[in-house]
C-alpha cells in the first residue's frame, strides 16, 4: 500500500505538537531549539501572543470576501509597506513563488506598455532560488530544481553571483531586469557585498532596466534592517517579500515603484485568496512588532553575537565546520561533512537547522531570540564539533 502523502520531501523522523517562542515540542514532550524558523517563516517565534490575538480577532469576524471588494487590511498594510520602503504600491500573493511571478509579469507588463515586447529577458545569478513554479525553476541554474520538467519557461539569462563583469556581458536589447537575492538562502548564505549591489542600480540605470530585489529570505529584519538592500543604501524598482512577512501564516506581496507597475490595471493580474483579511491581519501585527523602537537593532546586535560565536567554533573544529557565512540572522556554516549528517547530529543535541546549497547548514532563528538562547545553540554546535573523530571524517 502506498503513502497516501506524495513523497516529495525527505523529511526527519520526528512531528511537532506545538510551539513557544523559540521552542518546538514534539509528540514525546521533547523540546528543541528552533534555529530554522520554518525556512525563516516564524520570524517571531512560536504562539507569539500578539499574533494569535490578531489571527483570533480577525477569525471571529471574517476570513474571505474575495478581490472583488475593498478589503481594508489590504488597504493598511500596503500603506504601512509604502511608508517604509522604496515602493509606491503593494499587491498581496500567498507565497514567495507567486509574489516573485507577480514581479515578473509586472516587470514584463511595463516594458509592454512602452511599446517595447522585445524587453521581456532577466538576469539573474548562479545559484539562485525564486521559488518552485515552473518559471521559478526555468530562473536559476540549478539541476536539481530543474531535471525532469524540461521544456523550461524561456527569458532568463543566468550570470555568477557578484560578478558584475559578466553580469554587463549579458546584457542585449531584448534584456528588461535584473532580479537578484541580496543575501542567497537556498544558494548557500551567500552574501551580495555592498559594492555589487550599488553596481547592479548603477547597471540599471544606465541601460534602462528594472531592479528587481528577491527578500522572500532575507527580508523582514532578518539581517537587522526591514529589508536587507537597505544596508547598501540602494533602492530596487520591484521586490518580492513573503515567508517572515506573515510570522507563520501564508503570505506573499510584491511591491513596485508607480513607475515600474504603471501597466498594472485592472484585470492584469489577480488572486482569489492573496490578500485576505486573516493574512492581513496577522502580517500588520508582524509589522507593528518589528518597528517596535530597538527591535532591528537588537536583531542586528544578537546576530553579530551569533556570528562572532560561530567564527569561534570554525577555528575550535576546522575539521568540521569550515566558514561562517550571511548577516544578523541569516547564518550558514559551510561544513566538512555532509551537511545532512551535521543537521542530523544537531538535531539530536536538541538543535533545529535547515540545509542549504554548498554543503551549508542554514542558522536562521526566530528574531525573538535572546542571549541565552544563541549560548544554547553554540553548546550544542559545540558538542557536534567536538564529537566528529577524525575516523568519521575520512
Amino acid at each position: 500500500m502506498i503513502a497516501a502523502l506524495m513523497p516529495v520531501y525527505a523529511r526527519a523522523d520526528v512531528a511537532f505538537e506545538r510551539g513557544e517562542g523559540p521552542y518546538l515540542f514534539d509528540a514525546d514532550g521533547r523540546r528543541y531549539l528552533d534555529f530554522c524558523s520554518g525556512i525563516a517563516v516564524t520570524a517571531l517565534g512560536h504562539a507569539h501572543p500578539k499574533l494569535v490575538a490578531a489571527l483570533t480577532e480577525q477569525a471571529s469576524r471574517l476570513w474571505h470576501t474575495s478581490n472583488l471588494f475593498r478589503i481594508a487590511g489590504q488597504e493598511r498594510l500596503a500603506a504601512r509597506l509604502v511608508e517604509h520602503s522604496f515602493a509606491d504600491m503593494v499587491f498581496f500573493t500567498n507565497s514567495g513563488a507567486e509574489a516573485w511571478e507577480a514581479g515578473l509579469k509586472l516587470i514584463r507588463k511595463h516594458f509592454a506598455e512602452q511599446g517595447r515586447p522585445e524587453r521581456h529577458r532577466v538576469i539573474t545569478c548562479s545559484s539562485g532560488f525564486h521559488g518552485r513554479t515552473l518559471a521559478a525553476i526555468s530562473a536559476t541554474d540549478q539541476d536539481k530544481l530543474t531535471r525532469g520538467f524540461a521544456p523550461l519557461t524561456e527569458g532568463f539569462d543566468v550570470v555568477a553571483f557578484g560578478n558584475l563583469n559578466e553580469l554587463r556581458a549579458a546584457i542585449t536589447p531584448a534584456t528588461a531586469a535584473i532580479c537578484v537575492e541580496p543575501i542567497q538562502g537556498e544558494g548557500g548564505i551567500r552574501r551580495a557585498d555592498i559594492q555589487y549591489l550599488q553596481g547592479l542600480r548603477a547597471v540599471c540605470d544606465e541601460f534602462g532596466l528594472m531592479l528587481f530585489f528577491d527578500e522572500i529570505q532575507c527580508g523582514m529584519g532578518r539581517t537587522g534592517k526591514l529589508f536587507a538592500h537597505q544596508w547598501a543604501g540602494v533602492t530596487p524598482d520591484v521586490m518580492c517579500l513573503a515567508k517572515g512577512l506573515g510570522g507563520g501564516f501564508p503570505i506573499g506581496a510584491v511591491l513596485a515603484t508607480e513607475r515600474a507597475a504603471e501597466g498594472m490595471t485592472a484585470g492584469s493580474h489577480g488572486s482569489t485568496f492573496g490578500g485576505n483579511p486573516l493574512a492581513m491581519a496577522v502580517a500588520d501585527a508582524v509589522l507593528d512588532v518589528l518597528l517596535e523602537p530597538g527591535f532591528l537593532d537588537e536583531v542586528a546586535r544578537i546576530g553579530d553575537r551569533l556570528g562572532r560565536g560561530l567564527a569561534e567554533l570554525v577555528a575550535r573544529h576546522p575539521t568540521v565546520y569550515q566558514e561562517v557565512r550571511g548577516a544578523g540572522l541569516m547564518l550558514g556554516l559551510k561544513c566538512v561533512p555532509p551537511n545532512a549528517d551535521v543537521i542530523a547530529r544537531l538535531r539530536a543535541q536538541g538543535l533545529i537547522t535547515a540545509p542549504a546549497s554548498d554543503n551549508v547548514v542554514r542558522l536562521l532563528p526566530p528574531l525573538i531570540i535572546t542571549d541565552d538562547e544563541v549560548a544554547e545553540a553554540l553548546d550544542a554546535l559545540d558538542r557536534v564539533g567536538a564529537g566528529w573523530t577524525e575516523a568519521q571524517l575520512q
